[in-house]
Parts: C-alpha cells; structure tokens; sequence
C-alpha cells in the first residue's frame, strides 16, 4: 500500500485545494480519468473531494486477513471513485465491511483499536523504500509501469 496524500484531513478536501489547481483543470483532469476509468470497465462518479484512506488501509488488511480482502477493496473502490464516499469515517468502513460480508462489530473495534496500524506502516515504509510516488505503479524485478496501464502494457512489463 502507499501513502496517497497522507496529510489529508478526515473531512477531505476539494480537488482544487487538494491539487492547487482552478475549477476548469480539474474538470479536464477529471474527465481524462473518468475516460480511463470508463475504458476499463471501471465506476467513477462525478468525483469533487479527495478523503484520507489510512482507516480503509488498515480495515482493508484485516479483510485480506480473513479471507474477504477482494470483496472489500472492491466495495471500497466502487464506494470512493464510484459514489463519493468519505474512507476517512467509520460508519462507512463499517459498511463496507458488512458489504464484504464481514463482521460489522469487529471491523468496528479493529478501527477503534487500531490493530492494524503497525502493519500499514510497514507497507508505507517499503513503498518509501522503493520510491514509490504515484499510484498505481506496478514493479516486476527492476522494471515499473507507473499509472493506469491497459492489459498490453501491463503483459510488457512482466514479458519485456
């Protein structure tokens, strides 16, 4: 996992505060991703705010823990990119749990406890490690792809 924009505050923030930028250019930029998003068969709704994901990290590792991980993420991904969600409240990991068919009192006190902090920070720390900036970015020996890749390039990475 890598850190995207660890300084955003649980309430989030627009996409213009978050890339400085006016109305009109995130407009562009959010249309370019929601064609990309679009080509690949992906949910991108009328996305305006970025929110902190570390609580969806952590509640994410406890879903791969039990067996769950691809049903969470992909609630998590349809509910951030897709509906707008908020990662950063409970109330919605929650949900997302339950979706995942997870336990809802424990994804619950795994997030009040913060169980899986340290394991988070170790995935932050090898994602410094190996200058890991953007996401996604894909690694195979020596060789990465960074950003959203279409199944050619991805098999050209791992078949150079």
């Amino acid at each position: 996992m890598f850190p995207l924009h660890p300084e955003t505050p649980a309430a989030g923030l627009s996409l213009e505060e978050l890339f400085r930028s006016t109305p009109e250019k995130v407009a562009a930029m959010v249309a370019g991703l929601r064609r990309t998003a679009e080509s690949m068969g992906l949910p991108f709704g009328a996305r305006t705010n970025t929110y902190n994901s570390r609580l969806a990290q952590e509640l994410g590792i406890w879903a791969d823990d039990q067996g769950r991980g691809q049903q969470y993420h992909h609630a998590a991904f349809r509910a951030y990119f897709g509906n707008g969600r908020n990662l950063a409240r409970v109330e919605v990991l929650v949900d997302l749990a339950r979706q995942a068919g997870l336990s809802a009192s424990d994804a619950s006190r795994i997030l009040a406890e913060r169980i899986y902090r340290r394991r988070v920070d170790q995935d932050w720390n090898l994602a410094r490690e190996l200058a890991i900036t953007a996401v996604p970015t894909f690694l195979a020996g020596e060789r990465r792809l960074v950003g959203a890749a279409g199944y050619n390039a991805l098999v050209g990475l791992v078949n150079p």
